[in-house]
């Protein structure tokens, strides 16, 4: 590995153990190996870096997500997004150090124009992400810039990322997977009642 690839590593590690407000480019480069000027190069800022880290990490259970929600080639465009929803909440419990770091830079990013722009981004390529498994979905010749692809997409993101808050802070009133896709599916019964002639 580079030095790039080794901070971007100890930065993953360092905001699980540390979290996103607690971490200095001292600790970076000591846990990578590397030196303070290989931030600057690689990233711009160790805020930039610590964003990367985070990005990366969303990436990789953003994929794991795809591929779950993508696995029942029978599955409706609902019952996807319903599952992603429950899968999301079972692996929270897992990645809550990394949910905390990501809260934290949330927050730090309100008053820090050059990371909030940062992270608009990363949520303009979860949305083109989600986008693409929304028309693949859909089918019928969707596409994933189709403005209706592009809001279920907002929309999905925004349920994860809401029922992850909920759950960060009370995650004995968060809802538990087994409950929410039974709500999910009784309100879709409700919504959609099967027709009798």
């Amino acid at each position: 590995m580079g030095h790039r690839e080794d901070l971007l590593a100890a930065a993953r590690r360092l905001l699980e153990e540390r979290g996103y407000a607690h971490i200095t480019a001292r600790d970076l480069v000591a846990a990578s190996d590397t030196n303070l000027a290989s931030i600057g190069y690689h990233f711009g800022s160790k805020a930039a870096l610590l964003n990367a880290a985070l990005e990366a990490s969303f990436d990789d259970w953003g994929a794991q997500l795809a591929d779950f929600a993508m696995s029942d080639p029978d599955a409706t465009p609902l019952e996807r997004a319903g599952a992603t929803w429950v899968a999301s909440l079972a692996g929270l419990p897992a990645r809550r150090p990394i949910l905390q770091s990501y809260i934290e830079a949330l927050a730090q990013a309100m008053r820090v124009p050059e990371l909030r722009t940062q992270l608009a981004a990363h949520y303009e390529r979860a949305r083109e992400m989600v986008a693409e498994l929304v028309a693949r979905s859909v089918g019928e010749g969707t596409k994933p810039d189709d403005p209706r692809s592009r809001a279920v997409a907002a929309l999905v993101i925004a349920a994860c990322d809401g029922l992850a808050v909920q759950w960060m802070l009370d995650p004995e009133g968060a809802p538990d997977p087994e409950d929410l896709m039974a709500g999910l599916q009784a309100v879709l019964l409700a919504s959609f009642p099967t027709q009798t002639g």
